[in-house]
């Protein structure tokens, strides 16, 4: 395999609800920075059926060119139709790096590219870099149960594929105006060629507060001690008007349910204020959460690691500190009555 031949940085480009998916963005944010690096073009990937115009966006965002599949065989997402047209890509143009978002599409199409191909490729990256001269990706990731941060190396293939968890990085500025050059690409696929069909998308309602769209979270850890204990996290949460949040072991331990779950093996999120009470700031939860705007810790234990990733941190016990918390919170609120009552 003839290195010289790879050339630029690519980004998966998902489609979603008409637009290009937030954590697309994000990943040419990121991407911008490793092209500059090696003085190369950043490109995008679209693949769909009326979705050219979003090419418009990528630019926007930082794209220099994007590659565009427009076809009705690519309405929908499925697996055979768009690793077909990414393959063929791939093949004809010959990525250094490409970069997805750590979605349920884009990890089913990383792996079945990857596996084609084949390559390498870096599942859940929280940390991307590029050796300028060399060209070589490094895409970092906890390890070991979030105990380590281990940097995972792709050294003798290309592309050098990576899937980034969304909220991780950080989009670019809109730059509205900013153009750049759309490539228009087909391959000879056919209906009958992919053997999977959709016959209906049922679109999933439920009443329940996403953490990863919320401004303020409240999340609790064992420091808590037992399921109630942690009723003080939901107690907080009810009062601030904010979503709850936990660290792997209580997940683990049964007292809430696995879509709290804040970290590497749960949700990734960037609330405008983090509350971590009683969690001691292992790697696999901060990842989850040190881009948050504000990040408040409660631990009492000085040493704890959490305390090296927050802007204010409060030692001592939280059973003794967050009842004062919320009662000062409500007084502040004049929310009392109102959460004595359930009605918050």
């Amino acid at each position: 395999m003839n290195f010289d031949d790879y050339r630029g940085v690519w980004v998966f480009l998902e489609e979603k609800d008409g637009g290009i998916a937030p954590v697309s963005l994000e990943l040419l944010g990121a991407g911008r920075q490793l092209a500059d690096k090696r003085k190369t073009l950043l490109s995008g990937v679209l693949i769909g059926e009326g979705i050219t115009d979003l090419a418009e966006t990528a630019f926007e965002y930082g794209a220099d060119q994007v590659f565009v599949y427009d076809d009705p065989i690519y309405r929908h997402y499925r697996t055979e139709a768009f690793m077909r047209a990414m393959l063929a890509c791939v093949e004809k143009h010959k990525p250094e790096i490409l970069l997805y978002g750590a979605t349920s599409t884009g990890k089913d199409l990383a792996s079945a590219v990857a596996t084609d191909l084949p390559t390498g490729l870096t599942a859940d990256t929280t940390q991307l870099d590029v050796e300028q001269d060399t060209g070589l990706l490094l895409a970092s990731r906890p390890a070991f149960g979030g105990n380590i941060m281990a940097t995972i190396l792709c050294k003798k293939y290309r592309p050098q594929m990576a899937t980034v968890r969304p909220k991780v990085m950080k989009a670019l500025p809109r730059e509205p105006g900013r153009t750049g050059t759309i490539i228009a690409e087909s391959i000879p696929l056919k209906e009958t060629d992919v053997r999977t069909k959709v016959l209906e998308i049922v679109r999933a309602t439920t009443r329940r507060v996403r953490i990863d769209e919320a401004d303020i979270i409240v999340s609790g850890g064992k420091g808590l001690g037992s399921p109630q204990g942690f009723q003080l996290i939901h107690t907080l949460a009810e009062t601030l008007g904010a979503a709850v949040g936990a660290s792997r072991d209580v997940v683990e331990a049964g007292w809430i349910g696995h879509h709290h779950q804040v970290g590497q093996t749960g949700v990734t999120v960037t609330p405008k204020i983090y509350f971590a009470i009683g969690i001691s700031g292992a790697i696999q939860h901060l990842v989850g959460m040190q881009n948050s705007g504000l990040i408040i810790a409660i631990n009492k234990d000085p040493k704890a690691p959490i305390f090296q990733s927050c802007h204010y941190g409060i030692v001592g016990d939280a059973m003794e500190i967050v009842p004062m918390l919320i009662e000062g919170f409500q007084s502040a609120l004049g929310r009392k009555e109102e959460v004595n009552a359930g009605k918050v």
